[in-house]
């Protein structure tokens, strides 16, 4: 009856192995503060241009194409939800 407490307390000690692979926690977060400044900067200077160079049309396209983008970068979950989906269409667990 002793032996096997010990034995019992001396498994539950070992200790377990890390896990394998990389650990993307945070990866969403770190991606959004690092690009989301920089898309701002990038989205400014070139909506200047156009509308200094009164090229409306390209302007108004521009705009749209830079809403889609910031929807991205700025919604929450986002790139975790659309990671997923994509991993899950390919058949990655």
């Amino acid at each position: 009856m002793i032996f096997k407490t010990v034995l019992l307390n001396l498994i539950e000690m070992t200790p377990t192995p890390p896990p394998t692979g990389v650990n993307t926690e945070g990866l969403a977060e770190f991606l959004r503060a690092f690009f989301a400044p920089l898309f701002l900067v990038v989205v400014s200077v070139v909506a200047l241009f156009f509308l200094f160079t009164r090229e409306i049309t390209r302007f108004v396209q521009f705009l749209i194409l830079a809403v889609a983008i910031g929807v991205i970068f700025y919604v929450p979950n986002i790139i975790e939800v659309t990671a997923k989906a994509i991993a899950r269409a390919l058949g990655i667990q």
